[in-house]
């Protein structure tokens, strides 16, 4: 094989690659549309569907809000732990223990010990999990979540333990002229410090 054939395998599989991402972000963004809308039918087991951010960076009661990529799902709540100091709490009055798939189901989720408790969300099992860690990490997350305004606001205070959330709105990386900084997961692979999601949230529903 000459050099001529390889440069050109590799430009091809170049163009391949960036043409399947192409059509991966847009599949995302049009079921992201679809799920916006007022009633729109969430999947019941899909988990987060993740897609291209959508807009400019804006200034959000003295912090600039940077957005990383649009974001929606419908999950079960699995526990929710409200704040009122520190800073992260003039953004995010509350974090939602969320889970799909499997993490949805109360067989499930039931058995094992879930707390929060300083921005973190933790669980614990006798004997072994449920479903496998990895599963667990894949399945479910803690998300702080951003009002965007009064009304989504209240409607995330009614949120209770149990039940199913639909929420849309953009993960987001959130600064202050200080100097401080709050960063968005973006992956739902990741556990530990910095695995949660920072959700700036623009539509919440909730379900019976």
């Amino acid at each position: 094989m000459n050099f001529t054939t390889l440069i050109k395998i590799a430009i091809f599989l170049v163009v391949a690659f960036f043409g399947i991402e192409a059509l991966r972000v847009r599949h995302a963004d049009q079921t992201l549309q679809r799920y916006a809308g007022a009633g729109a039918a969430f999947p019941a087991s899909d988990g987060p569907v993740q897609g291209a951010a959508s807009g400019q960076g804006f200034e959000f009661r003295g912090y600039q809000v940077k957005p990383l990529a649009s974001f929606a799902v419908r999950a079960r709540v699995l526990a929710r732990e409200d704040y009122r100091l520190g800073r992260e709490a003039d953004l995010s009055p509350v974090d939602l223990a969320l889970g799909w798939k499997r993490m949805a189901d109360p067989k499930v989720y039931g058995p094992l010990n879930i707390t929060q408790g300083g921005r973190w969300y933790r669980y614990s099992w006798r004997d072994q999990p449920p479903i496998p860690l990895q599963e667990i990490v894949e399945s479910s997350a803690n998300m702080h979540m951003i009002p965007a305004n009064a009304a989504v606001e209240r409607t995330l205070k009614q949120v209770k333990e149990g039940s199913y959330v639909r929420i849309t709105g953009q993960l987001v990386q959130v600064s202050h002229a200080s100097g401080w900084t709050w960063t968005s997961s973006l992956t739902r692979s990741d556990s530990g410090a910095n695995s949660c999601e920072l959700v700036f949230v623009e539509s919440v529903q909730l379900e019976p």
